[in-house]
């Protein structure tokens, strides 16, 4: 087997690494083997927290909607009920931002919703 000098191209991995990590503290900005597991698990990490706070908004959303409805008299499940049964399509990003700027709105589509 004829031997292979890596030339350029490792220390082409290498700064590219180094770059990914730069901000991060002692070693693993320095170091190549550290700041490549550092990459790693920071990338790992941000996919995963990307996932996490979808998660966390729409628990936020539900939360906003239930509080609002039980002000106007209902709860959260029968409120999305009865827009499914009155065919109104609003997602519940919408609601929950109906019901903290617009709370006439809001009583408004909770209003027709009850009625079906």
């Amino acid at each position: 087997m004829a031997r292979v000098k890596t030339g350029y191209v490792r220390r082409k991995r290498h700064k590219k690494i180094l770059k990914i990590t730069k901000g991060q503290y002692g070693t693993r900005s320095k170091l190549f083997r550290r700041a490549n597991e550092a990459m790693l698990k920071s990338l790992w990490l941000s996919y995963r927290d990307r996932r996490n706070r979808r998660r966390d908004l729409r628990r936020l959303w539900i939360a906003r909607i239930n509080a609002a409805a039980r002000l106007n008299g209902t709860t959260y499940s029968r409120l999305i009920h009865g827009l499914k049964q009155a065919n109104i399509t609003l997602n519940r990003k919408i609601l929950a931002d109906m019901a903290v700027r617009d709370p006439e709105g809001f009583t408004a589509v909770v209003a027709e919703a009850k009625l079906k």
